[in-house]
């Protein structure tokens, strides 16, 4: 059911989190926005590693479907944030960049990127920052060095799949393939990144010859969450040539890696990039640098 107002339905998820209330007060509060959150691991990623810096961090789950709250609501939400005394707040799918109407001003990547899924409240003034693209890049480095990046099929144009394409070029991609089920979503990202980037950026229909002829896969899709099963195309199409990656971690091997794997593919789990994304989000909510190895750490304990 509805909520009928968004600050009581925020109230109700602070309720719910159970911590926020007590008596001396986080020194550090802040959130999660999206829709069928509930097995996200970045709250523990976060307060688990406020306490391991002395900080005590409260990280509220703000879920759109369980609070039964609305699209439009978003802006809403984001106000009833800022007027609670949110630190700041990360978006997920599907408001990363809905959320930019909602917004003062952004910082130069995410205004490059066209999305955002960190918002830091301070002073009046909301900002909009995307550490996604830093954290999917960081992870590709460390966990696949030498992987070709001469062409890349990227499923997924939206507010992650606008990150992760800006990554990939930022890497050296000299070819990339976006599909989306939204062709002229496909078409203004490419069109965006080909203007930023000098390589070949085209929004394409996923066929059998196109995914035989590239390096890479990259699903930024939610196909394949828990919410949404299956993969982004048929699996049948991928070769043990391939390099897959994955922005989806829960659950932690999707459809698409399984099958990846099978054949021997070199895959890229989300898991990597959301740990880094995290790392960055901590720093630009508290002012204080997590260690990335602890907030792994932390990432893995939550399972």
């Amino acid at each position: 059911m509805q909520a009928a107002d968004p600050s009581e339905a925020l109230d109700r998820a602070v309720r719910h989190h159970g911590r926020a209330d007590r008596k001396d007060g986080p020194a550090v509060l802040v959130g999660l926005i999206g829709r069928g959150i509930q097995a996200s691991r970045t709250p523990t990623m976060h307060e688990r590693e406020g306490t391991r810096l002395g900080l005590a961090c409260d990280y509220i789950l703000i879920d759109f479907d369980q609070l039964g709250l609305a699209d439009e609501e978003l802006g809403a939400v984001v106000a009833a944030a800022e007027a609670r005394g949110f630190a700041g707040l990360n978006v997920t799918h599907p408001y990363k960049q809905r959320v930019l109407a909602a917004l003062d001003s952004l910082s130069p990547e995410a205004e490059a990127i066209g999305a955002v899924n960190t918002v830091i409240l301070r002073e009046g003034t909301r900002t909009g920052h995307n550490t996604d693209c830093w954290g999917f890049a960081e992870s590709l480095r460390g966990a696949m060095a030498g992987t070709p990046l001469g062409a890349v099929v990227q499923f997924g144009a939206g507010g992650a799949g606008a990150a992760v394409a800006h990554a990939l070029l930022d890497l050296g991609v000299r070819d990339l393939a976006i599909v989306d089920t939204d062709r002229a979503r496909a078409a203004a990202l490419a069109a965006r990144m080909g203007a930023r980037f000098e390589a070949k950026v085209r929004a394409c229909e996923a066929d059998a010859a196109l995914l035989a002829a590239c390096d890479g896969i990259v699903n930024t899709t939610p196909v394949g969450m828990d919410k949404y099963p299956g993969t982004p195309f048929p699996v049948e199409h991928l070769s043990p040539r391939h390099w897959v990656g994955e922005i989806v971690y829960f659950p932690r091997e999707t459809a698409l890696l399984r099958a990846a794997r099978g054949l021997g593919c070199r895959t890229l789990a989300g898991t990597g990039m959301a740990i880094c994304q995290a790392v960055r989000a901590f720093e630009l909510f508290t002012g204080v640098t997590p260690d990335r190895h602890a907030m792994g750490r932390h990432f893995e304990e939550a399972a």
